[in-house]
């Protein structure tokens, strides 16, 4: 998704409740207004509003859902830490109780199977975020069933395409760019990577709560794997209109620009970014603005001003050297490829030679090493010519 940098797996994923029993304008209006606010990035207010479906529908399993939806988005907007992954568990194992209870009493019962399906399909997805593959075939493939039982159920609701889609689409897909993957799929169907599009389209189009989950599937899915930028534009600009502050849709229509050469609209996304960023507005943070500054560096750059080029790549400097710990990102490795020319333009030759020999002290990013060697001796050539 990133989608980012997340890593994406064929479990079933379901954000669906449509044809339910406690289905009444109340009901849908609590939903509708807190997956919003969800997608806004308004966490806080999105759980008041679970809350309050919660006190309101306490019997049903809903609330207790998509407060976890809530924790899910935490998790999003920086997979990097696993500060809520425990606590995310715990609420959807809550659900699935939940759900086992009404089951017990009634089989039949769409909204406990709905919503029992998505608890397994999102803990599967963490699992598989965490690279916890084994666990999260197993979530999927307890998922399964109960999507095509529900599917059976209630055959009109579109919604329940989204898990179909995302399962068909994953299936065909995943396996082939993630070879580990391979050996779990004994336990699944094949899958069917034009039909799970298809499916995924109809959602986009029809779904009533799957709707939007349904676009940022298309849209990071064109962006991934298909390389199909045009089209992950088209769903992306959907999402960047409707929920302009949500910062992991924003990173994605940035990206891609970039993606398609065009860095001068893409520095008009990622310079907002930095604004959002230096107000301090939810979800944008130290990851937003790392990412962010190094793009607008990379534009200035391109454009010839070098000054502002490198105010931006110190900027993504200093944040990299905030938020990283175990495993250097590229931004800070490119950014000190970019520093190191940059001050050896302007004469700075010592400085340069440090971020050259940095570079070093890190893994080897798309030659990386040989770049900054091959720098370095250019640097000492013209030393000796002096």
């Amino acid at each position: 998704m990133n989608l980012h940098g997340i890593k994406l797996f064929f479990i079933i994923f379901i954000l669906s409740l449509a044809g339910s029993s406690a289905s009444n304008n109340r009901f849908d209006s609590l939903i509708v207004s807190g997956i919003n606010q969800i997608y806004n990035i308004k966490l806080d207010a999105a759980l008041n509003t679970f809350n309050t479906l919660k006190k309101e529908f306490s019997n049903h399993p809903s609330g207790y859902f998509f407060e976890a939806m809530v924790l899910w988005w935490e998790i999003v907007l920086n997979t990097s830490t696993e500060e809520f992954d425990d606590e995310f568990i715990d609420k959807l194992e809550h659900v699935i109780d939940m759900c086992d209870e009404i089951l017990d009493t009634d089989p039949q019962n769409i909204d406990a199977l709905f919503f029992k399906g998505g608890a397994l399909g999102f803990r599967g997805r963490l699992y598989s975020l965490r690279e916890s593959w084994f666990n999260a075939a197993l979530d999927g493939k307890d998922a399964l069933p109960i999507v095509y039982k529900a599917s059976e159920i209630d055959p009109l609701n579109p919604d329940i395409q989204l898990g179909f889609g995302i399962y068909n689409y994953y299936a065909a897909v995943i396996p082939e760019k993630y070879p580990v993957i391979k050996p779990f799929m004994v336990f699944f169907p094949n899958g069917d990577k034009e039909k799970g599009l298809e499916q995924l389209d109809f959602v986009a189009q029809n779904g009533k709560y799957a709707k939007i989950e349904s676009i940022y599937f298309l849209a990071t899915s064109h962006y991934s794997f298909e390389e199909n930028y045009q089209m992950a534009f088209v769903y992306t600009e959907q999402l960047t209109e409707r929920f302009p502050d949500n910062p992991r849709f924003q990173s994605l229509k940035g990206r891609l620009w970039i993606k398609m050469n065009n860095y001068k609209m893409a520095s008009i996304i990622f310079k907002n970014i930095l604004d959002k960023c230096d107000a301090g507005l939810y979800g944008y943070n130290k990851m937003a603005e790392r990412e962010a500054s190094y793009y607008v560096g990379a534009y200035y750059d391109r454009i010839g001003q070098a000054d502002s080029s490198r105010y931006f790549f110190e900027r993504c400097e200093n944040v990299s050297r905030q938020i990283e710990e175990d495993e250097t990102s590229g931004f800070l490795i490119n950014s000190l490829l970019y520093l190191g020319r940059l001050n050896k333009m302007k004469g700075s030759v010592n400085k340069a030679e440090k971020y050259y020999e940095e570079v070093f002290e890190y893994r080897d990013y798309n030659g990386s090493h040989e770049k900054a060697e091959r720098e370095l001796e250019l640097l000492k050539k013209g030393n000796k010519l002096k």
